[in-house]
Protein backbone atom coordinates (compact mmCIF):
# COMPACT_ATOMS: atom_id res chain seq x y z
CA UNK A 1 0.00 0.00 0.00
CA UNK A 2 1.44 3.40 -0.96
CA UNK A 3 2.43 5.56 1.96
CA UNK A 4 1.00 9.04 2.49
CA UNK A 5 2.92 12.19 3.39
CA UNK A 6 1.85 15.75 4.14
CA UNK A 7 4.30 18.47 3.04
CA UNK A 8 3.89 22.00 4.40
CA UNK A 9 5.12 24.81 2.21
CA UNK A 10 5.07 22.13 -0.44
CA UNK A 11 4.21 24.18 -3.52
CA UNK A 12 7.33 26.30 -4.06
CA UNK A 13 11.11 26.09 -3.86
CA UNK A 14 12.41 23.38 -1.54
CA UNK A 15 8.86 22.27 -0.78
CA UNK A 16 8.05 21.79 -4.45
CA UNK A 17 11.20 19.71 -4.93
CA UNK A 18 10.19 17.56 -1.95
CA UNK A 19 6.68 17.12 -3.34
CA UNK A 20 7.97 16.09 -6.78
CA UNK A 21 10.63 13.76 -5.41
CA UNK A 22 8.32 11.92 -3.04
CA UNK A 23 5.61 11.62 -5.69
CA UNK A 24 8.19 10.12 -8.07
CA UNK A 25 9.11 7.57 -5.41
CA UNK A 26 5.53 6.41 -5.09
CA UNK A 27 4.35 8.41 -2.10
CA UNK A 28 0.83 9.84 -2.06
CA UNK A 29 1.65 13.49 -1.40
CA UNK A 30 -0.67 16.07 0.11
CA UNK A 31 1.13 19.41 -0.24
CA UNK A 32 -0.05 22.82 0.82
CA UNK A 33 1.11 26.42 1.08
CA UNK A 34 -0.07 30.00 0.74
CA UNK A 35 -0.56 31.52 -2.69
CA UNK A 36 0.11 35.11 -1.61
CA UNK A 37 3.68 36.31 -1.18
CA UNK A 38 4.83 36.27 2.46
CA UNK A 39 7.34 38.50 4.21
CA UNK A 40 10.94 37.64 3.44
CA UNK A 41 10.12 35.43 0.47
CA UNK A 42 9.45 35.69 -3.26
CA UNK A 43 7.29 32.57 -3.23
CA UNK A 44 3.76 33.08 -4.54
CA UNK A 45 1.14 31.37 -6.72
CA UNK A 46 2.95 28.08 -6.30
CA UNK A 47 0.12 25.62 -6.84
CA UNK A 48 -0.12 26.12 -10.60
CA UNK A 49 3.64 25.80 -11.03
CA UNK A 50 3.78 22.67 -8.93
CA UNK A 51 0.87 21.10 -10.80
CA UNK A 52 2.58 21.88 -14.13
CA UNK A 53 5.82 20.28 -12.92
CA UNK A 54 3.97 17.18 -11.71
CA UNK A 55 2.11 16.80 -14.99
CA UNK A 56 5.33 17.19 -16.98
CA UNK A 57 6.71 14.17 -15.14
CA UNK A 58 3.50 12.14 -15.27
CA UNK A 59 3.01 12.49 -11.51
CA UNK A 60 0.17 13.57 -9.28
CA UNK A 61 -0.32 15.03 -5.80
CA UNK A 62 -3.05 16.72 -3.83
CA UNK A 63 -2.31 20.46 -3.78
CA UNK A 64 -4.21 23.01 -1.76
CA UNK A 65 -3.92 26.38 -0.08
CA UNK A 66 -3.75 26.34 3.70
CA UNK A 67 -1.98 28.22 6.49
CA UNK A 68 0.19 26.34 9.03
CA UNK A 69 -0.66 28.91 11.70
CA UNK A 70 -4.39 28.10 11.55
CA UNK A 71 -5.37 24.84 13.26
CA UNK A 72 -8.60 24.70 11.26
CA UNK A 73 -6.65 24.85 7.98
CA UNK A 74 -4.29 22.12 9.13
CA UNK A 75 -7.16 19.89 10.24
CA UNK A 76 -8.72 20.38 6.80
CA UNK A 77 -5.50 19.13 5.19
CA UNK A 78 -5.38 16.11 7.51
CA UNK A 79 -9.04 15.34 6.81
CA UNK A 80 -8.41 15.47 3.06
CA UNK A 81 -5.44 13.12 3.37
CA UNK A 82 -7.51 10.62 5.33
CA UNK A 83 -10.53 10.92 3.03
CA UNK A 84 -8.47 10.50 -0.15
CA UNK A 85 -5.90 7.98 1.02
CA UNK A 86 -7.11 6.45 4.29
CA UNK A 87 -3.93 7.01 6.28
CA UNK A 88 -1.01 9.32 7.04
CA UNK A 89 2.52 7.95 7.34
CA UNK A 90 4.75 11.00 7.41
CA UNK A 91 4.98 14.77 7.79
CA UNK A 92 7.49 17.18 6.30
CA UNK A 93 7.46 20.56 8.06
CA UNK A 94 8.94 22.93 5.50
CA UNK A 95 6.84 26.12 5.59
CA UNK A 96 8.78 29.18 6.77
CA UNK A 97 9.22 32.92 6.33
CA UNK A 98 12.52 34.80 6.40
CA UNK A 99 12.34 38.55 7.12
CA UNK A 100 15.63 40.24 7.90
CA UNK A 101 16.28 42.46 10.87
CA UNK A 102 18.21 42.90 14.10
CA UNK A 103 16.54 43.12 17.47
CA UNK A 104 16.59 46.91 17.18
CA UNK A 105 14.67 47.13 13.91
CA UNK A 106 12.39 44.08 14.20
CA UNK A 107 8.84 45.10 15.18
CA UNK A 108 7.06 42.89 17.70
CA UNK A 109 4.43 41.90 15.15
CA UNK A 110 7.13 40.68 12.73
CA UNK A 111 8.86 38.73 15.52
CA UNK A 112 5.56 37.12 16.47
CA UNK A 113 4.62 36.25 12.88
CA UNK A 114 7.99 34.58 12.26
CA UNK A 115 7.63 32.45 15.39
CA UNK A 116 4.01 31.69 14.52
CA UNK A 117 4.89 30.38 11.05
CA UNK A 118 8.31 28.84 11.54
CA UNK A 119 7.91 27.26 14.97
CA UNK A 120 4.29 27.26 16.14
CA UNK A 121 3.25 26.14 12.66
CA UNK A 122 5.38 23.02 13.11
CA UNK A 123 3.78 22.42 16.49
CA UNK A 124 0.27 22.73 15.04
CA UNK A 125 1.02 20.40 12.12
CA UNK A 126 2.82 17.82 14.25
CA UNK A 127 0.01 17.88 16.81
CA UNK A 128 -2.53 17.20 14.05
CA UNK A 129 -0.54 14.41 12.35
CA UNK A 130 1.21 12.67 15.23
CA UNK A 131 -1.88 10.87 16.64
CA UNK A 132 -2.22 9.02 13.33
CA UNK A 133 1.42 7.94 13.41
CA UNK A 134 1.11 6.83 17.03
CA UNK A 135 -1.98 4.79 16.19
CA UNK A 136 -0.05 2.96 13.48
CA UNK A 137 3.02 2.60 15.74
CA UNK A 138 5.06 3.72 12.75
CA UNK A 139 5.87 6.96 10.97
CA UNK A 140 8.37 9.71 10.31
CA UNK A 141 8.60 13.47 10.69
CA UNK A 142 11.22 15.62 8.98
CA UNK A 143 11.56 19.26 10.01
CA UNK A 144 13.45 21.69 7.79
CA UNK A 145 15.84 23.67 9.94
CA UNK A 146 18.49 26.24 9.08
CA UNK A 147 22.07 27.08 9.83
CA UNK A 148 20.54 30.28 11.21
CA UNK A 149 19.39 28.18 14.15
CA UNK A 150 22.97 28.49 15.40
CA UNK A 151 22.92 32.26 14.85
CA UNK A 152 23.50 34.52 11.84
CA UNK A 153 23.59 38.34 11.48
CA UNK A 154 20.54 40.46 10.66
CA UNK A 155 18.09 37.59 11.17
CA UNK A 156 17.14 37.84 14.84
CA UNK A 157 13.59 36.51 14.58
CA UNK A 158 14.41 33.88 11.98
CA UNK A 159 17.39 32.63 14.00
CA UNK A 160 15.26 32.37 17.14
CA UNK A 161 12.58 30.42 15.29
CA UNK A 162 15.02 27.98 13.67
CA UNK A 163 16.88 27.45 16.93
CA UNK A 164 13.50 26.47 18.33
CA UNK A 165 12.96 24.07 15.43
CA UNK A 166 16.17 22.25 16.34
CA UNK A 167 15.16 21.88 20.00
CA UNK A 168 11.58 20.95 19.08
CA UNK A 169 12.81 18.27 16.68
CA UNK A 170 15.02 16.65 19.30
CA UNK A 171 12.28 16.79 21.95
CA UNK A 172 9.85 15.01 19.59
CA UNK A 173 12.49 12.42 18.75
CA UNK A 174 13.08 11.67 22.43
CA UNK A 175 9.40 11.57 23.32
CA UNK A 176 8.37 9.17 20.57
CA UNK A 177 11.37 6.91 20.11
CA UNK A 178 9.58 3.95 21.68
CA UNK A 179 6.45 4.68 19.65
CA UNK A 180 8.48 3.84 16.50
CA UNK A 181 8.02 7.40 15.19
CA UNK A 182 11.24 8.84 13.80
CA UNK A 183 11.89 12.59 13.92
CA UNK A 184 14.84 14.26 12.19
CA UNK A 185 15.95 17.64 10.87
CA UNK A 186 17.44 18.65 7.53
CA UNK A 187 19.49 21.85 7.33
CA UNK A 188 19.73 23.50 3.90
CA UNK A 189 23.15 25.06 3.42
CA UNK A 190 25.59 26.03 0.75
CA UNK A 191 23.54 28.96 -0.54
CA UNK A 192 20.44 26.88 -1.22
CA UNK A 193 18.29 28.43 -3.94
CA UNK A 194 14.84 29.08 -2.43
CA UNK A 195 12.03 31.61 -2.52
CA UNK A 196 13.81 33.32 0.36
CA UNK A 197 16.76 34.37 -1.81
CA UNK A 198 15.22 34.29 -5.27
CA UNK A 199 16.17 37.36 -7.28
CA UNK A 200 19.26 38.12 -5.18
CA UNK A 201 22.53 38.37 -7.11
CA UNK A 202 24.67 35.45 -5.90
CA UNK A 203 27.74 37.71 -5.99
CA UNK A 204 26.13 39.99 -3.40
CA UNK A 205 25.74 37.18 -0.89
CA UNK A 206 28.43 35.87 1.48
CA UNK A 207 30.63 33.24 -0.18
CA UNK A 208 29.78 29.65 0.72
CA UNK A 209 31.67 26.50 -0.06
CA UNK A 210 30.30 23.05 -0.76
CA UNK A 211 31.99 19.78 -1.51
CA UNK A 212 30.80 19.98 -5.15
CA UNK A 213 31.78 23.61 -5.62
CA UNK A 214 28.25 24.58 -6.60
CA UNK A 215 25.29 26.06 -4.70
CA UNK A 216 22.94 23.63 -3.00
CA UNK A 217 19.74 23.11 -4.97
CA UNK A 218 16.24 22.30 -3.69
CA UNK A 219 16.64 18.81 -5.15
CA UNK A 220 19.58 18.18 -2.82
CA UNK A 221 17.34 18.90 0.16
CA UNK A 222 14.56 16.76 -1.28
CA UNK A 223 16.98 13.83 -1.64
CA UNK A 224 17.89 14.03 2.05
CA UNK A 225 14.23 14.25 3.08
CA UNK A 226 13.35 11.28 0.89
CA UNK A 227 16.09 9.22 2.51
CA UNK A 228 14.98 10.09 6.05
CA UNK A 229 11.40 9.07 5.24
CA UNK A 230 12.49 5.79 3.65
CA UNK A 231 12.90 2.35 5.19
CA UNK A 232 16.66 2.73 4.66
CA UNK A 233 16.59 5.27 7.51
CA UNK A 234 14.49 3.18 9.88
CA UNK A 235 17.23 3.27 12.55
CA UNK A 236 17.72 7.05 12.39
CA UNK A 237 15.96 9.46 14.73
CA UNK A 238 17.05 12.61 16.51
CA UNK A 239 19.70 13.50 13.95
CA UNK A 240 20.56 16.46 11.72
CA UNK A 241 21.54 16.11 8.08
CA UNK A 242 23.37 19.24 6.95
CA UNK A 243 23.04 19.46 3.16
CA UNK A 244 25.61 21.83 1.76
CA UNK A 245 28.43 21.59 4.30
CA UNK A 246 28.95 23.35 7.60
CA UNK A 247 25.75 25.45 7.66
CA UNK A 248 25.18 24.32 11.25
CA UNK A 249 28.71 25.27 12.28
CA UNK A 250 28.53 28.98 11.58
CA UNK A 251 29.90 29.15 8.04
CA UNK A 252 30.28 30.64 5.55
CA UNK A 253 33.06 28.63 3.99
CA UNK A 254 35.75 30.53 2.04
CA UNK A 255 35.81 30.62 -1.73
CA UNK A 256 38.18 28.39 -3.63
CA UNK A 257 36.57 25.00 -4.20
Amino acid sequence: MPRVVIVTGGTYGIGRAITLTLAAKGWRVVAFGLEARQMGSMAQQGIAGTRKSLEAQGLSADLLEADVTKPGDVQRVVALALAEHGRIDALVNNAAIHPRGTLVNTPLEVWQRVLDVNLTGMFICAKAVLPHLLKQRRGAVVNIGSGSGWGKPDLAAYCASKGGVHAFTMALAYDHLRDHVRVNMVVPGGGTQTGMNEGIDPESRPPRGTVTGRPTMPQDIANAVSFLLSDEAEQISGTVIDVGAFANQGGPMPRGN
